[in-house]
């Protein structure tokens, strides 16, 4: 074969891929067409059924050189760049993604509290509400520390049936007053829907357990509400399953929502959860939510409280979450891994101190 030969087919096959080339952008249009109707009708990217029919008609019309087996190899590689591109198409539409919301939230709290923008939170309390004294004895010691959001468990969704569960209605009101008396917020967890109205007359924030971070009804439910939300990370979450878990809040009109990484579940068992920090800098430049660190569930290790506080906050935390309890050794849920009050004390002026916490 001459050069003029070669040059020839070598020209027609530039041009053939050009027409390929055109086919396949045509192509791609159409499937982002077809994806912003599946969106509209809320079904899935992805069609199994559908995927198999244009196969087997591609293998049917076929008619060589190429083998039915690297035919349906070559489209399917053509199928799975077209749903990453519904996908990609997906992932900017979505209210919590950076693309869409240049700024960083900032939730107003009452009292001129905020949560993100240029200041640090700290986040502090027992696990669970147990009574009226504990409860008070550690609003008073957030107070003359300096803190002004107080966390308190009230309802406690637990791995075993029996274990204490919380003091349900009861403990928020006991929360409530103590926050009240020493001007302190409240934050607590809503396990169900149900409780919701009743318990908006005593927490400022409500939040979305690790275990209920999947339970869409509750999110939704949280949605519908003119009240900040913080959402807290699965323990087995990816960051993608964990920002659309806030979607399903703010896709029903509630943009005051707070993202806490609160540790994952891995194989290791020196800690209670493995901190990813990595979530902190992912999720700031992914979404515009704040993004707050649970050190306590995380870690489950009052000896790397502190590190692990500033570690978070060097990544990007707006802030920091932590337990407190007058006297561990007696409390009624995660006894080894809370602080008390002394501690506690040394733990928020060593953050304060590194210059992280602004």
């Amino acid at each position: 074969m001459s050069n003029e030969e070669l040059d020839k087919l070598r020209a027609r096959l530039d041009e053939i891929n050009g027409q390929l080339l055109e086919l396949v952008s045509e192509r791609a249009k159409v499937v982002q067409e077809i994806g912003v109707v599946k969106e509209k009708q809320g079904v899935p990217k992805f069609d199994p059924e559908r995927e198999k029919k244009m196969l087997d008609k591609l293998v049917e019309i076929n008619k060589g050189p190429f083998t039915s087996g690297t035919i349906r190899s070559l489209f399917k590689q053509i199928f799975a760049a077209s749903l990453d591109l519904q996908s990609d198409e997906h992932k900017k539409s979505l209210l919590v993604a950076r693309k869409n919301h240049k700024q960083d939230t900032v939730i107003i709290l009452p009292g001129d509290v905020t949560v993100g923008g240029l200041s640090s939170l700290m986040v502090a309390g027992p696990c669970s509400v147990e009574s009226e004294l504990q409860t008070r004895t550690v609003a008073a010691a957030l107070q003359k520390a300096g803190v002004r959001v107080m966390r308190g468990g009230a309802f406690k969704p637990r791995t075993s049936p029996y274990d204490f569960q919380g003091l349900g209605m009861d403990g928020l009101r006991i929360l409530r007053e103590a926050a009240t008396e020493y001007g302190l917020l409240t934050i607590s967890e809503i396990v169900d829907p149900r409780h919701i109205d009743q318990a908006l007359d005593y927490v400022d924030i409500v939040q979305i357990g690790a275990r209920n971070m999947h339970n869409f009804e509750l999110l939704k439910a949280v949605g519908e509400l003119n009240k900040p939300v913080l959402l807290k990370r699965g323990l087995s979450a990816t960051l993608e399953e964990f920002l659309h878990a806030a979607e399903y809040i703010m896709s029903r009109g509630n943009t005051q929502v707070m993202l806490i990484e609160r540790g994952i579940r891995t194989y290791e068992k020196w800690t209670r959860n493995t901190l990813d920090i990595s979530a902190v800098p992912i999720l700031k430049q992914e979404s515009h939510l704040p993004v707050l660190v649970d050190v306590t569930h995380s870690t489950g290790r009052k000896d790397i409280l502190i590190p692990c506080a500033k570690a978070a906050l060097a990544a990007g935390a707006d802030g920091i979450m932590v337990e407190v309890h007058p006297d561990p050794a007696t409390a009624l849920s995660d006894a080894a891994q809370q602080l008390n009050i002394e501690e506690f004390n040394t733990f928020f002026d060593e953050v304060k101190a590194s210059g992280l916490f602004r």
